[in-house]
């Protein structure tokens, strides 16, 4: 279980400082943040997860870039399967983030290759990946997030924290055990615990792969 957070907290780090800071900054601002936290927290995080997944397998403008893309894309995505036309599938994990309080209304939606047709584009350069399509992400409200819980086919894994708080102390816990996250009672993982790991390799992969751009 070990491998399982790691992708979330640098999305988490990046809404802290820039979102919650900011009210801090302006007292004004800081009941309005009290009072819609969840709900900033899980838009911040949706577009960040995608906007990070974009970044890492954009082809960009060099030969070296979409060889990266293409290896990033590969390695974490593309599933060799005999029984299908083509031989390869991939991988379209759904998984949903949200807390055990309705009151946060923090419910995030990450869908894996949804569409596989709209993988590769083509483009003045060639046919290439689409960034866009890699990774989609949807902030949702409550009654959405509990329709998507209770349907096998919508969602495979689910990460249930105890509350936005439990999330937000993630970012002074870069480096935090699941199994301890367990134990606190902070967060429960249901579903496929197959996507479980795999979600979490492919989490430990951006952060690898993120170490070439800083």
């Amino acid at each position: 279980m070990h491998a399982t957070i790691p992708a979330l907290p640098g999305g988490i780090h990046y809404i802290l400082k820039s979102g919650i800071e900011l009210g801090e900054a302006d007292g004004t601002l800081s009941g309005l943040l009290n009072r819609m936290e969840g709900t900033m927290l899980a838009a911040g995080m949706a577009v960040m997860i995608k906007l990070g997944f974009g970044f890492l397998i954009n082809p960009g403008l060099s030969e070296s870039q979409a060889k990266k893309a293409q290896h990033f894309f590969e390695n974490n995505f593309v599933i060799k399967d005999p029984n299908v036309a083509g031989g390869i599938r991939y991988y379209q994990g759904k998984i949903l983030i949200r807390t055990r309080k309705p009151q946060d209304d923090m419910n995030v939606l990450i869908k894996f290759c949804p569409d596989p047709e709209a993988l590769y584009i083509q483009t003045p350069f060639g046919r290439q990946l689409n960034p866009a399509a890699i990774v989609t992400t949807e902030a949702l409200s409550e009654t959405e997030a509990d329709r998507i819980e209770r349907d096998p086919n919508e969602v495979d894994l689910m990460i249930r924290f105890k509350d936005t708080q439990a999330i937000l102390g993630l970012a002074g816990r870069p480096n935090v055990d699941v199994a301890q996250l367990l134990i606190e009672n902070l967060v429960q993982i249901t579903g496929n615990f197959g996507h479980m790991f795999k979600f979490g390799a492919i989490g430990m992969n951006v952060q690898m792969a993120m170490k070439d751009f800083l």
